[in-house]
């Protein structure tokens, strides 16, 4: 019998809290065949994750797991559960050394935020699939504490002659997916406004990560 894949989004801040949280969460009830469990309770984790597909930090930011959750989810994404992270998951659990492995990258600043181009490197992942070659988007473009690249399939790139304050050079990746364990990541660090979860493009990219990262209904975590 098919089953609907349940995720976990979790939106909790113990730092910057983004305004867009709201608009996320709302977009990922109407995203897709899934069923969404949101939530900011860290007790969230300290209990089994086997039921869900993938779970989900929307912008969360700071601390904010305890050490039974961390645990946890570690042990959820080795087995073959899939973790997603969406903008402000690369400002998250910074005194956690397994959580920037796991999402590839931390964030370390931000330019203005402002229109610019999105470079696809790879249209052959459900992310990028039915995205131009060049994507006009606005966000804060984030850059990030070192390049991802070595450690994860990019799939797309900021292009920062598009935009003012780019921090990267040419190589700058800004979304991508790896492997941890028996699980897949996903990882995009666009989300900033509250607009991007109304953008058709934008959505249908959020889906096909959110889908790729996710262990189909009832199989097996191993």
């Amino acid at each position: 019998m098919f089953m609907v894949p349940r995720l976990l989004l979790y939106t909790r801040t113990t730092g910057y809290r983004h305004d867009s949280i709201p608009a996320g969460i709302a977009a990922l009830h109407t995203l897709g065949d899934f069923t969404v469990e949101a939530t900011e309770e860290p007790a969230a984790f300290e209990r089994p994750l086997d039921p869900y597909a993938a779970v989900v930090f929307l912008s969360t930011s700071g601390e904010v797991l305890t050490p039974a959750g961390r645990a946890r989810l570690a042990a959820y994404v080795e087995a073959g559960g899939g973790f997603v992270g969406v903008h402000a998951a690369a400002c998250t659990e910074d005194d956690w050394p397994y959580y920037g492995e796991l999402l590839g990258a931390r964030f370390e600043r931000h330019p203005a935020y402002q229109p610019g181009r999105v470079v696809v490197e790879d249209h052959d992942h459900p992310a990028t699939r039915d995205l131009p070659a060049v994507w006009e988007f606005t966000d804060e473009w984030y850059d990030f504490r070192t390049n991802p690249r070595s450690a994860v399939r990019v799939l797309a790139r900021a292009d920062e002659s598009s935009y003012e304050g780019g921090g990267m050079g040419d190589d700058h990746p800004l979304l991508w997916c790896r492997e941890q364990g028996a699980g897949r990541v996903f990882y995009t660090a666009l989300g900033h406004a509250a607009d991007a979860y109304t953008d058709p493009d934008f959505r249908a990219h959020l889906r096909g990560g959110i889908t790729w990262a996710a262990r189909p209904a009832g199989a097996p975590r191993a």
